[in-house]
């Protein structure tokens, strides 16, 4: 018997939880290469933004250069928040380089945060996905199992011939279950890492740019004084 012979045969519900774990499986496939490619691109946005700015550039070019693109990701967004709010600041003569310095470092810490929360787009999914599938898989085989025997106990002679087609049926529902979970738990696992060193480099990026404007900060302040 082939998989669509035993979904055409298994009941209705057992069918409905075979077709809401294929949508599952679906839609964490769609996501999982999504935020491969997502995930991929941040990490060749910052080594390519981390060359330009380390190689000496700049800074106020390399800001109006940033600012005249549409989009602005990752470890590129998290300098030109903290850029901005530091020229926006340094504007005020009589403001102290830790005044300066404090809402700057939050400007970094909100685009930072922002820019998290853009990796770990469609993660939350991929982990419900892979925690709930096997529970709905199982949901059907219980039900499809429970089905069959209710069906045997109305004939007077029960056989393994008239049994297995049921089981078979029912089980269908846990593997997919299965399918739909494993890749989900692992894609998931990955990308929650991935995730982890972006956000690492970023936070080690906005400190490091801290200390460069904060040395510019009392520079500032002394030759105003």
């Amino acid at each position: 018997m082939s998989f669509f012979d035993l979904f055409l045969q298994a009941s209705l519900l057992v069918q409905l939880v075979m077709l809401l774990l294929l949508i599952i499986s679906i839609m964490s496939w769609t996501f999982i290469f999504q935020r491969s490619k997502a995930l991929n691109d941040a990490n060749s946005e910052v080594k390519k933004f981390e060359d330009r700015f380390w190689s000496g550039a700049d800074l106020n070019r390399l800001y109006q250069e940033l600012s005249a693109r549409q989009t602005v990701p990752g470890m590129a967004a998290v300098f030109c928040a903290g850029f901005k709010e530091f020229v926006r600041l340094s504007k005020n003569a009589s403001s102290l380089p830790e005044a300066i310095m404090e809402g700057t470092h939050r400007a970094m810490r909100v685009s930072l945060s922002r820019e998290v929360d853009n990796l770990e787009s469609h993660l939350p999914f991929l982990a419900t996905a892979g925690s709930i599938s096997p529970y709905i898989g199982l949901f059907g085989t219980v039900w499809g199992i429970m089905t069959a025997f209710i069906a045997l106990g109305e004939v007077q002679q029960a056989t393994l011939q008239m049994v297995a087609p049921g089981i078979a049926e029912a089980l269908i529902a846990t593997a997919m279950g299965l399918f739909a979970a494993i890749p989900s738990v692992i894609a998931y696992n990955r990308f929650s890492h991935r995730v982890e060193k972006l956000e690492t480099s970023y936070a080690n990026f906005m400190e490091e740019f801290s200390s460069i404007l904060h040395r510019q900060a009392l520079a500032n302040h002394k030759t105003a004084g």
